[in-house]
């Protein structure tokens, strides 16, 4: 299969599911990443400082723990960071429509709608309305996953996280791991859900959900048989 990660930041697909796209790959997918944002302008008074100081480096961060995890190729957008929600919605669906047609893929994972980053949630709005189901629409799958220190922190009771699918990433664990510890801008130290000590105790509580030593949790969107 031609499975296609949807990201808004550098290290979200990692943290939402670093092991899976690993197992993906071990067991003979192709896996792209599309990055929508730039990912650390809001850090700085401008996005010209954050692009002098750190962009770059994040940008080569990317790579290595794309190379890490085996997926074939990172596709870079440039949206400012913690700011989706100032750029028309339409530039966002076409910039998920021009690298999808480019991959055809069968599957797609992406944001959790309900998390509380802004960009988090404007992304699913832009997946979801890229991939509209078609006749000739390739897209069979859609998933969306928790980012730690996005989907747990957002408010109670208003669009919780259900996970209804669950991969078992024992085999790949480490390769997660591995690549969160890439990005070395964006890891934190414990008990910030950034961490890889956090990471680790997150894995093990899906893992004790449905039965397994470290597994990641997703919400099935939409499935598609035919």
């Amino acid at each position: 299969m031609k499975i296609l990660v949807i990201a808004a930041h550098p290290d979200d697909e990692v943290l939402g599911c670093g092991g899976t796209i690993a197992k993906s790959v071990s067991e003979g997918d192709e896996v792209y990443c599309l990055i929508l944002g730039e990912g650390v302008s809001s850090r700085y008074k401008s996005r010209e400082l954050a692009k002098k100081k750190e962009y770059q480096g994040l940008k080569a961060d990317a790579k290595k723990a794309a190379r890490i995890l085996g997926i074939k190729k990172v596709f870079f957008k440039d949206f400012p960071d913690n700011r989706f929600d100032t750029v028309p919605l339409l530039e966002l669906i076409k910039a998920v429509e021009e690298v999808k047609e480019k991959i055809k893929p069968d599957v797609i994972y992406t944001h959790h709608y309900g998390d509380l980053n802004i960009d988090h949630q404007i992304t699913f709005k832009a997946v979801l309305t890229a991939c509209r189901p078609l006749p000739e629409e390739t897209v069979r799958e859609i998933y969306s996953f928790e980012v730690p220190s996005a989907t747990e922190w957002a408010a109670p009771g208003t669009h919780d996280f259900t996970p209804n699918v669950f991969t078992d990433i024992s085999e790949t664990f480490d390769k997660k791991i591995e690549a969160i510890r890439a990005y070395k801008s964006e890891v934190r130290e414990y008990p910030h859900p950034r961490s890889p000590k956090s990471l680790e105790i997150i894995g093990k509580r899906w893992g004790v959900v449905v039965g397994g030593r470290f597994v990641e949790p997703f919400s099935l969107i939409r499935l598609i048989r035919r």
